[in-house]
């Protein structure tokens, strides 16, 4: 079964939690075990597992702006012009999906694990989130 998310990004980083909207898509599927792809498309943004709370979000803001600067000049603000280099380079880093196992129904995520998608375009953006179930009723 696959189904795809329309999730609205704020400007700058964005960290959104979409574990419900992926806990949804394995009970619609009505798939008792398998697994589950999250996929993000586009080049700026990335799908990733983390602790969701307010704190680690901006140590994962901190992190990425030492990792990929915003105000580097990349090469890439040649191509285009629209300064988004950084975004690129850290969506590259990250990788544009994950697979989660379920079991029972159920998401097998670790107690403090929330799955995310990290929007690092400079615009606010409509992502398109493809998740797709793949198991056993």
């Amino acid at each position: 079964m696959k189904r795809t998310v329309a999730i609205n990004t704020k400007p700058g980083m964005d960290i959104v939690d979409i574990t419900d909207d992926v806990r949804k898509a394995v009970d619609e599927s009505g798939a008792k075990s398998g697994i589950v792809n999250v996929f993000v498309a586009g080049s700026t943004a990335s799908i990733s597992t983390m602790e969701y709370e307010p704190n680690l979000v901006e140590d994962i803001r901190e992190a990425m702006e030492k990792i990929a600067p915003e105000k580097k000049g990349y090469r890439h603000h040649e191509t285009w012009g629209d300064h988004n280099g950084h975004s690129h380079v850290r969506s590259a880093l990250m990788g544009p999906n994950i697979t989660v196992p379920f079991e029972n129904g159920k998401l097998l995520l670790g107690t403090w694990q929330q799955i995310v998608l990290l929007d690092f375009d400079v615009p606010a953006r409509e992502r398109k989130i493809t998740i797709t179930v793949m198991g056993n009723k």
